[in-house]
This record gives C-alpha cells, structure tokens and sequence, in this order.
C-alpha cells in the first residue's frame, strides 16, 4: 500500500514538478528515518537561505544526519538517491563510468539540452534509450526526445551529484575528441556540443591533429587523471583499423574505457611520447620512457611508458607507480605474522642469495623494493641493476640495462661488485652468466635479491640447476625463496557472509587438513567497489628458508617434488593455503584464491 507521504511525492499524470523538500522529508518521518524535529530544522534553514538551486537530495545529505533505521549509518546521497527511485516507481542506476559506452551515450543529446533538463543517457540499444535524472516527476522533456531518437525511453533515478559530474566530463571528452578530430579544428572556442563518430570520423580525413592541440592536451590531462581516480595500475591505447581502444588495468582486470578515432588516438600517442622525451618521429621500434604527473589529490606519480609498432600504428602502455606504494608496512602488502618472521629472517642475514618468483604482474618488485627501503640505512650501501628501472628511489643506487651499449645484466654486476656494495637488486637472473655473477657476489659477502620466472618455490632451485648453475653453489649461497601472487581483497563496504562449500575448501587447502570456517565472505559490488565487489590488492606468499634438509635434496637431478615435500615438512605453506588463510579471515574469496593459484602450484 502507497502511502501518503509516497502520494504527496508523486505528480499528477501530464504535470511537472520538481522535487519538493518538505514532501520528500514527510516521506523520511513517516518511514521512521528521520524525526519531525529534524524536518522542521531542515525546511527552516533551507528557507533561511533564500533561493536555492541545490537539489534537494544534496542539501539533505550535507547535514550528515544519522538514518534512524540503520544505526551507525548516515543519510548519504546514496542512499537517499535509492529511496527516492524507490518511491517514485522508477528503478535506481548506480553510475559507473566504467561500464558507459561514452562515445554512444553523447550522441543521443546535446550537453545544452543535458544540461538544461539534468538529465543523461548512460545506456543506449536499438530500441531503447536509458535516462538518468534526479528529477523523477518532470517528464515535459520525454515525448519530444523519444519522437527525435524514435526510440523508447526508459527512466531511471541517479545520484545527482554524480549524474552533474558525469555529464560535464563525457561531454568535455567528447568535445575535445570532435575538435581535435575535425578540419581545422584548432583555435576554435572549447564548448560542449553534438557529437557524432561517423560525422568525427569523416571530418578526419583531412588534416591529422597535432600533439600539442590543446583538444589533445585536455584529452590526456583527461586520460591521467581518470586513471589515477579509477586506481588503475596500467593504462594501454590500442590502436585498430578505424578506432583505437582505450583500456585500464584496475586490480588486475582489464576494462575498455573509451574508443578514439584513430587520428585522434595517434596524435594522443604522440603527446605522450613528448612529454616522456621519446623520440617522436620514430614509430618503427619500441621505445620506453617515463613520466611524472600530479594526482588529483596532488601527489606526484611516475609512470613508465612502452611503445611498441603494430599493425595499425604504435601501441602505448603506461604502467602507473604509486609512491605510496613503499611508504606501506609489510602487513598492508599481505605479510602475515608467520610469513613475516620468516622473510625478516632471511633479509636480515649479511651474504648469500635470495629470490622472489612469480608471473609478471605478481608484485615481486613491490616486494622487493619495500624490502630495500627497510634495509638501506645510512650504513649500508644499496644499489641495483634493473630492465627498466621500475620506481626512482632516493635511498639507493638504480642503473639500467642498456643492451645498445653491451650493458646488461651480468657486466652490470661486474660494475656493482666494484662500487662497494652491501646490498645488491638484479632485475632477474634470465641467463647462466647472470646467475654466476650473482652467486659470486654472494659467495664474497654480499646480500643479493633477484627475481625468476618459475611457478613456486622449489621450482626456483631446479631452474637454477638448469641454467647451468653447479647444485654445490647454490647449497652454499641460496638462503631462501618466495614465490607470490596477488589477490583481489573484497570491499569493505559490500562484501556479504556465506556459507564455505566443504568440498571447495578441501581442494583449496589439499594436503593439509585444517578446519572450515565458519563463514567466508563473496562480493556483491557496490559504488566504492565499481560494482566488482573488490577493491585493491594483497599479497599471498610461499617463503622457503633453505635448510640443511633442502641442501640434501639439491643435486644435478633434483626432484622438485621432493623438495616441495620437504619444504612443506619444514613449515612451508603452499600458495593456495597461504591464500585460504585470507578467506578464512574475510580478506578475499574462495574463487579469487582459486582463479590465481592454479592447482598444480597448490599441491
């Protein structure tokens, strides 16, 4: 049953009204949210200033009142945005830009008719237009707009402070993409209008816009700084036949953000490779760069850049470094209490070798550069050869390989041993002469951190021996290895509590036997999260200290099996168990373990 307050909200069919303050605070007294104290102060104020153009639901929200019903929880505009779609019969659209085809929904009105009724298209199909308002109950604008597109409209609510920031940037791109792409477009005022690909595209093949367009300035201004709000870690710029492809690497998912004509994307390219001081005209070999930019909230960022030649043009990823990153503690990063015994233990030893394993993107450099910032002291000397130098670090010495000049790994090594190192980082061991070099700095007193590609722990020790590397060298020098992963850490703010499948558990944590849990928690998805239901990422580790048992089993024809046996006797814990503790304690999911530790790492 609707009830009064609800009947008082709604319009009278054919009539618009806009959003009354007093309506909509009845409608909160009479659910129990608010109190008619509260009411009254609110109106009074709201009167006290005259006339006022901010939406009702946004003033509601800045008195962070407390919701009666939910305890702990205030009025938020989220949650006010949920109740208003809920009385108003229409359904609610958390906005996500990730998941807004931008391109298409511009075309469907201009920014002036967006701007003038506050409303938005966030979804667009052959025969249905959605549009976003805070307005429910003002419908004027609907017949003439759906006559226009000859497609029928479907209304939904949105968050209002939301909808206003997603119409001004989509349009802003949007403008700055028309311009930047059509003819003689430079020098012309920057305003919202119409957009149409097909009209951009054609428009385009005349002349191409140049990288310091200031369409293209604001277009990668735009780029970075999305990148930064959407906490990606890489941003790639594809190009294709006719559109290139915009996409961001957000907790180690991929998400296309924006499609550019071509011409468009080339010329944003460019830019790029400008201000990373690359060499522009050349677009026939891969080159790296980098670059340092503010962050919204102004902290400086650095990013690496790669080009690499394709079919189409010149491919650009940007791999995004954020400084903060070594300033977290190792318990942020996903060291347990145990696991960080054991690697405090191995790091804090004066000579030998230990490495980090794992696939690309597995966080081996982040673990290994916050581990060098804790031990570079004032007395110690700290210095590393990388391909390419990840992260500039003031606390140590970083020199990069550079192959066109005979330096790589190993002569770089030969060059470190001469500086008087305590402390030495190589990239990684990829040859037989690398590691060689690497054992003998060992051998003569020095810590030596390096990487290797191998699937987990014991397998590093047998890759070792099939460089090359003599099993009595590696007895004498290896102190231990990790091999890691990262998983995504279910938000906070949605994650839900389920009941653990018995018989996913128990091949989670095989060969061990450990109790289920009570609970795990699934993601749900929510505003915070991007509806993924996941937000940022943590670290699972298999540490393996070598000890004399492990020196008995290393020889020529090491059995990596019996190794991992070994290993698990002396209290190593696989990747997937070191995984099923952070479902156990509510960090991540069952399937998110499973998805990244397949099962012959586990076992």
């Amino acid at each position: 049953m609707v009830s009064v307050a609800a009947l008082k909200l709604r319009a009278a069919p054919g009539h618009d009204r806009p959003l009354n303050l007093r309506d909509f605070l009845d409608l909160l007294v009479e659910e129990g949210q608010l109190t008619q104290p509260e009411l009254e102060k609110l109106v009074d104020e709201r009167r006290g200033t005259g006339v006022n153009k901010q939406h009702v639901l946004t003033y509601i929200a800045e008195q962070k009142l407390q919701d009666k019903l939910r305890p702990g929880h205030m009025l938020d505009l989220e949650a006010l945005s949920q109740k208003l779609a809920e009385y108003s019969g229409q359904a609610y659209f958390r906005i996500d830009s990730l998941n807004i085809d931008a391109a298409r929904v511009t075309q469907v009105m201009s920014f002036a008719f967006a701007q003038r009724h506050r409303i938005m298209a966030v979804e667009v199909n052959d025969q249905e237009v959605t549009i976003a308002s805070a307005e429910p109950f003002i419908t004027s604008w609907e017949a003439g707009l759906s006559h226009i597109l000859r497609k029928t409209i479907r209304r939904v609510v949105a968050n209002p402070l939301e909808l206003q920031r997603l119409t001004t940037e989509l349009y802003r791109l949007s403008t700055s993409i028309s311009y930047a792409t059509s003819k003689g477009g430079r020098g012309r005022s920057s305003g919202p209008a119409i957009t149409n690909l097909e009209q951009m595209l054609e428009l385009g093949k005349g002349k191409d816009p140049e990288a310091n367009d200031q369409h293209i300035v604001n277009i990668v201004d735009w780029l970075l700084q999305y990148a930064f709000e959407q906490r990606a870690s890489d941003i790639h710029i594809e190009p294709r036949r006719e559109l290139g492809n915009i996409r961001f690497r957000i907790d180690g998912v991929l998400y296309t953000i924006y499609q550019f004509p071509i011409q468009v994307l080339s010329a944003v390219t460019s830019r790029l490779k400008a201000l990373s001081r690359m060499n522009v005209a050349d677009k026939r070999r891969p080159q790296d760069g980098r670059l340092k930019t503010k962050s919204p909230e102004g902290n400086e960022v650095e990013l690496r850049l790669s080009t690499m030649p394709t079919a189409f043009g010149e491919k650009l990823v940007m791999r995004i470094f954020d400084p903060d990153v070594l300033l977290k503690s190792f318990s942020d990063l996903g060291f347990g209490a145990e696991d960080l015994a054991r690697w405090q233990q191995m790091t804090s030893k004066k000579h030998g070798i230990i490495l980090i394993t794992g696939p690309t993107g597995s966080g081996k450099t982040t673990t290994l550069y916050s581990t060098l910032k804790t031990l570079a002291t004032r007395e110690v000397n700290v210095c590393t050869i990388e391909d390419p130098i990840e992260m500039v670090e003031s606390s140590f010495n970083q020199m990069q390989v550079q192959e066109n000049i005979e330096l790589d790994f190993a002569s770089g090594v030969k060059a470190l041993l001469r500086q008087d190192p305590d402390i030495i980082m190589i990239g990684e061991i990829r040859n037989l002469e690398t590691a060689q070099i690497a054992i003998q700095a060992a051998l003569t007193g020095h810590l030596v951190f390096s990487s290797l590609h191998t699937n987990d722990a014991p397998s590093a020790v047998t890759r070792l021996i099939e460089l090359g590397v003599p099993s009595y060298l590696i007895k004498a020098t290896l102190i231990g290895v990790v091999a890691q992963r990262l998983v995504r850490v279910l938000c906070p703010t949605c994650k839900k509590e389920a009941e653990p499948d018995h018989t996913i558990w128990q091949n989670l944590i095989a060969p061990w036997q450990t109790t289920v849990p009570k609970h795990v928690y699934e993601p749900v998805g929510c505003l915070d999260c991007r509806e993924t239901g996941f937000k940022g990422r943590q670290g699972i580790y298999e540490i393996m200290q070598i000890s004399d048992g492990l020196r008995a089993l290393m020889d020529s024809a090491s059995d990596v099996g019996k190794l991992r046996q070994q290993a698990y006797r002396e209290g190593m814990c696989s990747l997937r168990l070191s995984g099923a503790q952070k479902v156990a304690s509510g960090n991540t999911s069952v399937i998110e373990v499973l998805r990244v530790t397949p099962e012959s790492f586990g076992h």
